[in-house]
Parts: structure tokens; sequence; C-alpha cells
């Protein structure tokens, strides 16, 4: 059985919004990145590790479904789901979640471990697999 998503709350702002009045697109990739630095830094890979060990996430991948529309000041739920991990490539599952639990937005997401110093996709290294919940 898979382990429960990691959850991180948030309330839909003014600066989320575009002229039709519900989130921009822009707005739901930085919140679903938002959600993922908050995952991976919770379980001890957060920006000071990325500066220490010079390696650090990137995507290689990503598709988004918009399934409901999200307007000002709702609180959403933003899940992190790992879901496999094969060589160099990981991939991410999250959902946007109103708080009825109606899936708003479904991102599946493809990335991996990046080596800032041979600028190179790396095997995930034992502090990775377990930032990403996969050790």
């Amino acid at each position: 059985m898979a382990p429960s998503p990691f959850t991180y709350p948030v309330i839909i702002r003014e600066s989320h919004l575009d002229s039709f009045g519900h989130m921009n697109n822009a707005a739901y990739l930085t919140l679903f990145e938002e959600a993922r630095w908050e995952f991976i830094t919770c379980n001890g890979y957060g920006h000071k590790e990325v500066r220490e060990f010079q390696k650090g996430p990137v995507i290689l991948e990503l598709a988004v479904k918009f399934r409901r529309e999200i307007t000002l000041r709702e609180r959403i739920g933003i899940t992190v789901q790992p879901e496999d991990s094969r060589g160099k490539i990981c991939r991410f599952r999250q959902e946007m979640l109103k708080e009825d639990g109606t899936v708003a937005t479904e991102l599946e997401l493809t990335f991996g471990l990046f080596d800032l110093q041979t600028r190179r996709l790396i095997d995930p290294t034992p502090e990775w697999k377990k930032a990403i919940g996969l050790a």
C-alpha cells in the first residue's frame, strides 16, 4: 500500500488570479513547485542541502489537467505523491484539492537529480531517495 500523500495547504490570493477572476495558469505551476519544495525540505533536502551537495532537482516533463476552477480565497490542499523511480528518472503525482475533496487540478511530473558541477543528470543518492519518499 502506498503511503498517504504529503499535503501542502494554500489560500488562493489576489496575486494568483488572472483577468477572468480565477487562478492564472502560471500560478498553478508555482504553487505545485512550492508544495514539492516543502515536501523535500521536510524530508531533509532543502535549498541548504542543494548548495551543500551541489545536486538538486530538475524537471524533465510535466502534464497538467485542469478539472475545476479555483477562485479567490479558496482554501486548497496540494498533494505530493511519489510514484516511482527507474534509474535516473523519478515520477511524482500532484493534485490540487478543494475543501470538499474535489480534484481541481492534476499534475504528472517526471524529474531527476542534477549535478550542478558536471551539469548532468545523475543517479539518485541515498539522501535524495529519502527526500523524495522513495528510500
